[in-house]
């Protein structure tokens, strides 16, 4: 009897336990049931998270060199270099909130809390907008908000990612390839936000005023927090019993150097020392990124640019369309939003099924081979930046309109929508490549940590063009004109754009080398391999 009731119970629950994902347990913290929770329905609750996130941080990025240089009365030149150093701050603190929430919060709770963070910040960007006559209170209580927003951004950022890619098994075939195309949906998803919130926002605050225009991402903040709410019931959680990611890290770095003394290298290891060993492998493999991640740090600087000169110029030439419609200079950001929407699907549909014919790689090309396609356009597209602007300032000599900062040039706005465009385009090769690599090759415990990592490539891109817009300012301005002057028609824009294109030419070389001898995170039924970028 005793037999038989145990072989029921084995038919009975085996059903429940091969239905269940290894690892994971639902919000009651029961074994997550394959069929009720993961997959693409879930992952698209986070997704409607990830585009109010993107709607209330572009809402405030996407035209704050207008705000800074219009209603706070900044030179050109520093109210560049203060929104790119906003931004790098923004993009670093992901790094060290990812690990707080793999090691206490949770990327649930972390989600929540960031949304809650927004709402505080984009109210108080409001008011501060919408009290001018206080002068210095406005501008305190609009400069603590600015990087309340940041601190949003960055608990957000690379837990809103991990969670949603958390929906999927990696270990289950199915859910592998699913997986991986909802990278590139995830990217269209937060494009297409992006480009609505740069479209409205710029408008409103434009033509209406800026506490609306700063008002209404917070609005949409509210709503899409409770749409994450309601999504509840049918998510994934992945839980740890690993040590934090910083006391993780910092003991294999000390077992790391441990095991470089010459009287350790022989010892044999002991229960203690294993768990080391693990640590230490791990460490590795996280700094076998680093030359992957500095060989795009200038593709970041140039990516920093759109919302700052590209602005500015956009805000001198002849934006008119049709009698009455001007397009605000900030919302010519929404054509990289618009090329990456549309490319895409192209990318995912036609380009990936028809390289896989020739590779015979599920996904068509590598992921490096996918981040160095995006390098490269991304220098076609610095240097014909550099060109449009050089035709700009031949048309302010030949207007006479050089001296005459404010005027509108006999030039249309579509000389600059190609260079949006490529930039566009080059995000679909490169930033979506880097998000999968850096999701994918860190170790499984600190996946958030890994797509902080990716996060502060941007990070330290912000805060190097930062330095790099303030030390050549000071520089040229020393011998006459500098090449960030307020007076446009008399800037060297096309200069920086230059010296830009040339180090990306020389990052691009470096990335291609690294890339050649990095060797992908071996997977079960993965025998791993090179980079294989050429």
């Amino acid at each position: 009897m005793c037999h038989r009731s145990e072989l029921l119970s084995l038919v009975l629950y085996q059903p429940a336990m091969v239905d269940t994902v290894a690892g994971a347990t639902d919000y009651r913290g029961q074994p997550a049931s394959r069929a009720a929770t993961g997959g693409w329905k879930p992952s698209v609750f986070v997704m409607a998270m990830e585009i109010a996130e993107r709607f209330a941080y572009k809402g405030v990025a996407a035209n704050l060199i207008t705000y800074l240089t219009g209603p706070l009365g900044q030179p050109m030149a520093r109210a560049a270099a203060s929104i790119d150093a906003w931004k790098g701050v923004s993009q670093m603190l992901p790094l060290p909130l990812a690990c707080v929430a793999d090691a206490w919060l949770g990327r649930y709770r972390a989600i929540v809390l960031a949304s809650l963070i927004f709402v505080v910040s984009m109210g108080s960007l409001s008011l501060s907008a919408a009290l001018p006559a206080l002068r210095g209170g406005h501008v305190a209580i609009f400069y603590v908000a600015l990087y309340l927003v940041a601190l949003g951004e960055g608990a957000h950022k690379p837990c809103a990612q991990a969670f949603a890619a958390d929906q999927y098994d990696e270990k289950d075939p199915k859910e592998s390839v699913a997986r991986s195309s909802f990278f590139n949906w995830w990217y269209f998803g937060m494009c297409a936000g992006t480009a609505v919130t740069t479209m409205v926002s710029s408008y409103v605050q434009d033509n209406v005023g800026w506490g609306l225009g700063f008002g209404i991402p917070c609005i949409v903040i509210v709503a899409s927090l409770a749409l994450f709410l309601l999504g509840t019931r049918s998510y994934r959680f992945y839980t740890t019993t690993e040590a934090s990611p910083f006391s993780r890290v910092g003991n294999a770095l000390l077992a790391l150097i441990h095991s470089w003394a010459p009287k350790h290298r022989t010892r044999k290891l002991g229960d203690g020392d294993e768990d080391n060993a693990v640590a230490v492998e791990e460490v590795k493999s996280v700094l076998r990124l680093l030359p992957i991640w500095a060989s795009c740090i200038i593709y970041a600087i140039i990516f920093s640019q759109t919302s700052t000169f590209f602005t500015k110029q956009a805000a001198t030439l002849d934006r008119r369309i049709g009698a009455r419609f001007k397009v605000p200079p900030a919302a010519l950001q929404t054509f990289i939003s618009v090329s990456i929407v549309v490319f895409i699907p192209v990318y995912d549909r036609l380009f990936v099924p028809l390289a896989r014919r020739y590779t015979g790689r599920p996904t068509g090309i590598t992921m490096l081979q996918r981040v160095g396609a995006g390098l490269a356009l991304s220098l076609v597209a610095v240097a014909l930046s550099a060109l449009v602007e050089m035709k700009r300032l031949r048309v302010a000599t030949e207007a006479g309109l050089v001296n005459t900062p404010k005027a509108q040039l006999p030039m249309t706005l579509w000389w600059m929508v190609p260079q949006y465009i490529l930039i566009g385009v080059a995000d679909v090769f490169a930033m979506i490549g880097l998000q999968e690599f850096f999701y994918d090759q860190v170790p499984d415990a600190v996946r958030s940590l890994g797509l902080a990592l990716f996060l502060s490539i941007f990070g330290v891109g912000h805060l190097l063009s930062s330095l790099l817009i303030s030390v050549i300012d000071k520089t040229t301005a020393r011998s006459g004109t500098s090449w960030f002057s307020n007076n446009l028609n008399r800037a060297h824009l096309d200069y920086f754009y230059w010296l830009l294109t040339g180090l990306c030419a020389v990052e691009l070389v470096a990335f291609v080398l690294f890339s050649r001898v990095y060797a992908y995170k071996r997977k079960s039924g993965n025998d791993g391999g090179s980079g294989d970028l050429v």
